[in-house]
């Protein structure tokens, strides 16, 4: 089975507890032979952000036109995304919320593969119909503060935007979401949080492994 894991933070794993989380789910299925792993980390890739170029691309593209360099970077981006995303079974996204929301980087991921007729298409009547059902994703995620309470769930836009990107919009199946919060705002009960997160996230990758011996 071919797994995709997104990488999206740049700050060391000895800083941020989502790149410890990403750290912890590739040692965990390290050797699984039943698992093909690739990595996409978007603080790695060429990533240009979408926005009037791809559409100037596109437009050149069909009337031979000639591409500026910034054009045939974001076109090649954005199909090695894609491509990426196509080859897999399952995609792990690692994450951490930032400013109530996902890293600009990711979302830029995100925005490469939203695409009608590639991830979603519309019937005549205007229904929309996903198109992505028989993928599957994972959501390994980190916030210092507490948004779980009926109070502070509506503020968080990370894993709350994923989930209706890739579970509703594409249709994808949730596997697993480990979510790791409150570490900041109980440093006293830091360490304890972050270990048992990890140890979600242990069991989440061990899971995966098993699920398609």
């Amino acid at each position: 089975m071919n797994v995709l894991v997104v990488r999206a933070n740049n700050r060391p794993a000895s800083e941020a507890v989502s790149s410890r989380m990403f750290e912890t789910f590739m040692e965990a299925v390290k050797g699984a032979e039943n698992l093909n792993i690739t990595t996409y980390d978007v603080y790695e890739e060429d990533t240009p952000y979408f926005g009037q170029d791809i559409f100037n691309a596109f437009g050149k593209m069909e009337s031979g036109g000639e591409l500026t360099d910034l054009e045939r970077r974001i076109v090649a981006a954005k199909q090695k995304a894609m491509d990426m995303f196509s080859a897999a079974d399952v995609v792990v996204f690692a994450f951490p919320l930032w400013n109530l929301t996902v890293p600009a980087k990711l979302h830029t991921f995100v925005d490469y593969v939203y695409q009608a007729g590639y991830a979603f298409k519309f019937r005549e009547d205007g229904q929309m119909i996903s198109l992505m059902t028989h993928k599957k994703a994972i959501f390994l995620s980190a916030r210092g503060g507490i948004y779980s309470t009926p109070e502070t769930a509506p503020l968080e836009m990370g894993v709350n935007y994923m989930r209706n990107v890739f579970g509703g919009v594409f249709g994808m199946e949730i596997l697993d979401e480990v979510i790791i919060e409150g570490h900041n705002a109980m440093p006293d009960k830091a360490n304890e949080i972050i270990e048992d997160g990890l140890r979600r996230v242990t069991e989440a990758a061990s899971k995966l492994a098993h699920q398609y011996v």
